[in-house]
């Protein structure tokens, strides 16, 4: 059973986990391609990876590097960073479905997904820090109206 488990000794599980992240960011990559309405061997070219390796990512079959990835999103022209996430490299990234949208943009470029993101992301944190007082506010102004 030990010839069985990984690193940190357990069975097969997380095996199955690595072959479903694989298999996950090569249909990604798949559909992202499929977007941008390209195919196998013009993405290939525009990545810089050989035909028959970007064919096995897409597959599912071997799991690209983070490296590999970035070339990938550049000749996709989407973010390194939906990638990584799609990986598991990288952590999800809070936002919702404004970030989501963001990202999934096809017809920005990587510059001004990350000028949109910083943009809306600025003021998300303005607004977290003056909502406090404005709800403390009306309750105030209530307890005030009601003397």
């Amino acid at each position: 059973m030990t010839t069985e488990g990984n690193l940190n000794g357990s069975p097969a599980g997380p095996r199955n986990k690595v072959g479903h992240i694989a298999s996950d960011i090569g249909e990604y990559i798949r559909q992202q391609r499929n977007n941008a309405k390209i195919s196998l061997r013009q993405l290939s070219k525009l990545a810089g990876v050989s035909n028959p390796y970007l064919s096995q990512i897409e597959r599912g079959v071997r799991k690209p590097s983070a490296e590999i990835l970035q070339q990938i999103a550049k000749g996709l022209r989407i973010s390194a960073e939906a990638l990584y996430v799609q990986a598991g490299i990288l952590d999800l990234p809070t936002g919702g479905p404004v970030t989501d949208a963001i990202r999934a943009a096809t017809e920005l470029t990587e510059r001004q997904k990350q000028i949109l993101l910083d943009v809306y992301e600025s003021f998300r944190r303005e607004n977290q820090t003056t909502e406090l007082p404005k709800e403390s506010e009306p309750h105030g102004e209530q307890g005030e109206r009601q003397d």
